[in-house]
């Protein structure tokens, strides 16, 4: 039976920049609440 090895870099998170994580939200984000703000709007339309 072996046992298992801890390795320091692979339980280590890597840092990343705070810009490249708000990029990547605002990648997400953005399209996100244009399809929320589509969606409330057209259900409204069904209520009128």
């Amino acid at each position: 039976m072996s046992t298992p090895t801890s390795s320091s870099t692979a339980a280590t998170p890597t840092p990343s920049s705070g810009g490249s994580a708000v990029l990547a939200w605002l990648f997400v984000g953005i399209p996100l609440l244009w399809g929320v703000s589509q969606t409330f709007i057209k259900a409204l339309a069904l209520f009128q």
